[in-house]
């Protein structure tokens, strides 16, 4: 197994391993912002769909961020959650993540993410404790939207960019404070064509890779527009051919918190033979 293959699978095994609407909407927006309702709230009278699709913007303008998330996954009659919590740079594009796998025997695994590479450690199967295992997330069927066991932040801002029709629910709170609450659907594919190089080629990975680029998605949004919580459902194509639902949720606070991330050193990167399971 080379190298790069050897890496991928690991990235894949954080995944398969662990593996063993109804909508009281009050208005529809449609792609050019138009409305479908004439009985609209107030908040419809602005364009919600434009705020929905700048939300990476509106992160990179707030600069940092922690996160929480959770990934849940559906596959025959078993159900699991993995966590995960840590911080962004949003204007870096580069975040660290401790994810916490169902399996309460595995260790936590670190995670660090940039726009085209993820770095983890504590995975792999023959990796020393002090190594870590770079990924290129470009070359993941999903790109790594969901393999690694968690949606970054900034990838699930992205997602909005696609965004084909919103629905406004109401007003909500997200961890104390207000927020809007919208409903609606988003296309990866064309999620894909609005972003810029890694992270391009990451969501048009995704968008071949799902069942289906359609996805649906909650998305809670602050009074300073910026994106508070969001909820995808993906369906995931495993390796036995069979659909795996996932519903993943990232939830942001502390803005304009400090954030230190050490990018892992050249010498700590494993270039070994990384051991799955069954050989």
């Amino acid at each position: 197994m080379s190298r790069r293959r050897a890496a991928t699978a690991t990235a894949v095994v954080v995944l398969t391993t662990t593996l063993t609407a109804l909508s009281t909407t009050a208005c529809t927006v449609r792609e050019d912002g138009a409305l479908t309702s004439a009985a609209a709230p107030v908040e419809a009278a602005g364009n919600p769909l434009a705020r929905i699709r700048s939300a990476a913007d509106a992160l990179a303008g707030a600069g940092t961020s922690r996160t929480r998330t959770a990934m849940e996954m559906a596959s025959g009659g078993t159900r699991l959650t993995i966590t995960a919590h840590g911080e962004f740079d949003y204007r870096a594009r580069v975040g660290q993540l401790t994810v916490v796998l169902p399996d309460r025997v595995l260790r936590p695994v670190t995670e660090v993410i940039t726009p085209g590479k993820l770095y983890m450690k504590n995975r792999g199967a023959g990796v020393p404790d002090d190594k870590w295992v770079r990924v290129d997330t470009t070359e993941l069927s999903d790109g790594n939207l969901v393999t690694g066991g968690v949606t970054d932040p900034l990838i699930a801002a992205e997602l909005l960019r696609g965004a084909l029709e919103v629905d406004y629910v109401g007003t909500a709170r997200v961890a104390g404070a207000a927020v809007r609450h919208y409903r609606g659907t988003t296309d990866l594919t064309a999620a894909a064509r609005q972003a810029a190089g890694p992270l391009r080629r990451r969501l048009t990975a995704a968008a071949n890779g799902f069942a289906t680029p359609l996805v649906p998605f909650d998305a809670y949004f602050d009074d300073e527009g910026r994106l508070r919580k969001v909820r995808h459902e993906f369906v995931f194509d495993n390796s036995q051919g069979q659909g795996v639902k996932v519903a993943s949720t990232t939830s942001l606070y502390g803005f304009g918190a400090p954030v230190r991330i050490r990018m892992p050193e050249q010498g700590e990167i494993y270039t070994g033979r990384i051991s799955m399971e069954g050989e």
